[in-house]
């Protein structure tokens, strides 16, 4: 009978992996008769990192540190790698404080408005001769002119518009709402003129005040700023619901 003792080690091994570069834990198998030079080569596709700028640690399955793997020609297999065991990457080139992500440490390339203006090869020039955006003076010239229109019919439709009037406004894609005109005019948030309006019903965005600055007084959601050509003053009076009836 044969009392030797034959130990049979898997081939491969299932470990977790770590780096400097990413709070993520990945599992990934490998074969141990590969060296550790070829073993960084690997997890360059992994980790993201180049070979050369890698120091690995070996931790346990219970994550205590147990060794570095620091010779390049040694074989995985040779260290005490097993299922389950941590190998933390750390990242010597750059990356890690930032040397590549902090954009204010990369030299820019910075050139002068005039001498961007007589550069052939510009997104600029490029506008210019296929009359694109504000190079095309037509299409400038057509969108002023409908600018001022509508400015000028909002303008006409705030002389019917008046503080504590009864209203229904109507904007497109939203449900018809009605409520009481609290302010009319231009404001601070954005320009041109609007009507401040308080709902019957919390259908609104605010309570009468934008980016801190108040125009008019009223419950939290049913307040709302909406454009004069939304707005139609007349007898609109509250709903009923029933509420004082027994």
């Amino acid at each position: 009978m044969d009392d030797s003792v034959k130990v049979v080690s898997n081939p491969t091994v299932s470990v977790r992996l770590t780096s400097t570069l990413s709070s993520f834990e990945v599992n990934r198998r490998f074969n141990r008769g590969i060296t550790v030079a070829e073993f960084k080569s690997k997890l360059e596709l992994v980790i993201g990192c180049p070979a050369a700028s890698m120091d690995l640690q070996l931790f346990s399955t219970s994550d205590k540190f147990l060794q570095n793997l620091d010779d390049n020609e040694a074989l995985l297999g040779s260290y005490p790698v097993d299922d389950d065991c941590r190998i933390h990457v750390i990242d010597r080139s750059g990356t890690l404080s930032g040397a590549f992500s902090d954009l204010s440490k990369v030299e820019k390339f910075e050139i002068s408005d005039d001498a961007y203006e007589k550069r052939a090869d510009s997104v600029r020039n490029f506008k210019k001769n296929m009359k694109l955006g504000r190079f095309n003076e037509e299409d400038m010239a057509k969108r002023e002119e409908a600018f001022v229109q509508k400015e000028e019919e909002e303008k006409a439709a705030l002389a019917s518009i008046t503080v504590g009037k009864r209203c229904q406004v109507q904007v497109a894609g939203q449900p018809t709402k009605i409520g009481t005109v609290m302010f009319v005019g231009t404001a601070e948030f954005k320009p041109g003129y609007w009507v401040g309006v308080k709902y019957d019903e919390p259908l609104g965005k605010n309570d009468g005040s934008v980016n801190g600055k108040r125009y008019f007084e009223c419950e939290a959601k049913y307040g709302a700023f909406v454009k004069p050509l939304t707005v139609t003053v007349g007898d609109f009076p509250e709903e009923d619901y029933g509420l004082d009836e027994i």
